[in-house]
């Protein structure tokens, strides 16, 4: 099996003459935002520059825009956990409300999660909010589930391991 090709700073700049345009137009059609759109633009081709290999690009506008398409998402993500964040800050008293540093840490930190939870399967990512936000037994969570106890707590376990080594693999 042959290693690809790492991409060449050469390359990368060709692409970006050839096909910058028309990935900041195609994100301008789907964000409906030309300054949000320049900025994903920027930051693929930023992720094209730090790939480690990638294969000699027979098609790349489909590559290109699929590394665009996973930014969306990300950044979809990203302000969906935002809004649920400062909705539920609204709700407290303005003395317990966070200073804006502690905002950002937060901010951060649910970001962080949000990315370790979605490394798991489904399930066990729907097992694991089922325990932790609505405070549900076992038992019931593999009732919803249509699983075993045993499968329930095996995945509870890999959730709680993603949380484990998100938490503690910065120490």
């Amino acid at each position: 099996m042959q290693i690809p090709d790492t991409l060449q700073p050469a390359e990368v700049d060709l692409l970006y003459r050839n096909h910058h345009s028309w990935l900041r137009n195609w994100l301008s059609a789907r964000t409906g935002c030309r300054d949000n759109a320049a900025d994903l633009a920027q930051d693929t081709f930023v992720r094209l520059l730090k790939a480690r290999q990638v294969s000699p690009l027979k098609a790349p506008r489909a590559y290109l825009s699929s590394i665009a398409r996973g930014l969306m998402i990300d950044q979809f993500r990203r302000r969906a956990l935002e809004i649920a964040y400062l909705e539920s800050l609204a709700n407290l008293p303005e003395l317990q409300a966070p200073s804006e540093e502690q905002r950002l840490v937060i901010l951060d930190t649910l970001e962080r999660l949000d990315n370790a939870l979605h490394s798991l399967k489904p399930r066990a990512r729907q097992a694991f909010l089922m325990a932790q936000l609505d405070g549900l037994p076992l038992a019931q969570i593999a009732l919803r589930l249509d699983v075993s106890r045993a499968t329930v707590e095996r995945d509870l376990a890999k959730a709680l391991g993603v949380c484990y080594r998100l938490r503690y693999a910065d120490l």
